[in-house]
């Protein structure tokens, strides 16, 4: 167990693809780690390499055209690249669960709802079939789908988006994991129904202890839910930090950019919503210096000749940035500015 009470700790972890148009480094070189009992957010831009780093961790990285190609993915002191097929499957399901993006396309939609559920508790657990049938009805019934016993025999389409994502996320709690992994638990889903799952999974969270890691592109979404955040871009870390002080005071230009991109009920009306400027670099073939330097308002020279380094702003908070300190100072007093102009008004 590790002695600064880390679920999961990865560690320069690289995954590439290999494709016709070269090498796409899809995860390059990303540390974090995850404290028992905490919440991390992985947020940024479709193609950043949120799901990529989750379905390393779970080594689910289609073997090729990807490949883990270096790095340490520790949960629970077991690195987890060493662990063969065998004692993967054990922990999968089990010890860590994942809900995947498309409820549609993970469940499978010739069997029914029950015989999904069972199959987890019956593997993993040693659960009879009446122990497991009768286990798949409390799951339902726990994540709020009404007349869970009527329900329960139902196929996949018969369940509208949001009652197929509690299953997954029933499935995924079946056996109380250690760890749940949520890609983007919200997607395609109506903002009443993407309300009452995250409340779900954070009611669940408490009562079972679980360590979450939910990843999506919006930072909203993860400002209630979350102790730490880490911000992805190209396929690395660009700032990583608590929660509550990111908010304050982002110190990366790209995080700033996504939290002006964030609508607010306060906008002014007729004025265009911010938009980071351009697209997303192509992986494969990325610029010298900063990914997000042909972007970023603040660029200078240096950025489009030099690499960034990753700067510590303080004692949990860091940024790749050349510029990071000057950043966050410049974000820690716009932040009192708007606090000034609050209490005058």
């Amino acid at each position: 167990m590790d002695v600064n009470g880390n679920i999961l700790s990865v560690k320069d972890l690289k995954t590439y693809f290999e494709t016709e148009d070269g090498t796409v480094k899809a995860v390059d070189g990303i540390s974090f780690d995850l404290k028992r009992g905490e919440t991390l957010g992985i947020v940024g831009e479709s193609g950043s390499g949120k799901s990529v780093t989750n379905l390393s961790i779970i080594r689910l990285i289609p073997e090729p055209p990807g490949k883990i190609v270096s790095g340490e993915i520790v949960f629970n002191g077991e690195d987890i690249r060493t662990l063969s097929i065998e004692e993967l499957r054990k922990i999968r399901g089990k010890r860590i669960a994942m809900i995947f993006q498309d409820p549609m396309t993970s469940l499978n939609p010739f069997m029914r709802i029950s015989k999904q559920l069972m199959e987890m508790t019956r593997l993993h657990l040693g659960y009879s079939k009446d122990q497991a049938y009768e286990h798949a009805v409390k799951m339902l019934e726990t994540v709020g789908i009404p007349d869970a016993r009527s329900r329960v025999d139902s196929y996949p389409h018969e369940f509208s988006g949001g009652m197929r994502q509690r299953v997954m996320i029933a499935m995924a709690l079946s056996c109380e994991p250690e760890l749940l992994i949520a890609d983007e638990p919200t997607t395609a889903l109506d903002v009443t129904i993407q309300a009452q799952i995250l409340e779900l999974i954070k009611t669940l969270k408490q009562k079972t202890g679980t360590s979450v890691i939910l990843i999506t592109h919006d930072l909203g979404v993860v400002a209630g839910m979350t102790n730490h955040i880490i911000v992805m871009y190209a396929g690395k870390v660009f700032e990583q930090s608590p929660t509550r002080e990111l908010f304050k005071c982002p110190g990366n230009p790209y995080t700033k950019g996504l939290l002006r991109s964030v609508p607010d009920p306060a906008h002014e009306e007729g004025k265009a919503l911010y938009q980071i400027p351009g697209l997303p670099p192509d992986v494969a073939h990325l610029p010298p210096g900063c990914p997000f330097a042909p972007r970023c308002e603040r660029a200078e020279e240096i950025c489009h000749r030099e690499f960034p380094p990753f700067v510590q702003i303080n004692a949990e908070h860091f940024s790749l940035c050349h510029f990071a300190e000057e950043v966050y100072a410049d974000s820690c007093r716009e932040r009192d500015e708007r606090e000034q102009q609050k209490q005058t008004t």
